[in-house]
């Protein structure tokens, strides 16, 4: 669907990885697909956006992507602010704030029917 999240986070993931079968490669249509879907909420698009930038020396940039979807509770990003805190590139503040929000993130997502479900599946 035109604008969808989904769509813009998949075709940020073909044009910047997945490119071939046709597609060529374009890794700034592919951020500018991620930049999309991260401002629509998308927490894999938002964390890409923050590990290129790493990638790409903008340190600062990296850790606010990162720290806005470690706030929504996506791991990955609150690992890649602890790699930055560890290389001296993320403050000791910065990943309390985190870490922090990160657990606030994951708290709020906790149900009995959740916890049930899980407790199932395992």
């Amino acid at each position: 669907e035109l604008g969808s999240l989904d769509a813009h986070r998949q075709l940020g993931a073909i044009y910047y990885f997945y490119y071939g079968n046709g597609v060529e490669e374009d890794k700034p249509r592919g951020f500018h697909h991620w930049q999309q879907a991260a401002m629509k909420g998308d927490v894999d698009s938002r964390h890409n956006l923050g590990v290129i930038e790493y990638k790409r020396g903008n340190h600062l940039l990296a850790v606010q992507h990162c720290m806005i979807s470690a706030k929504m509770g996506y791991e990955k990003s609150l690992n890649a602010i602890k790699d930055m805190f560890k290389q001296g590139h993320a403050t000791k503040a910065q990943y309390t704030e985190a870490l922090l929000g990160y657990r606030d993130a994951t708290e709020e997502m906790k149900s009995p029917q959740r916890e049930e479900a899980k407790r199932l599946t395992n």
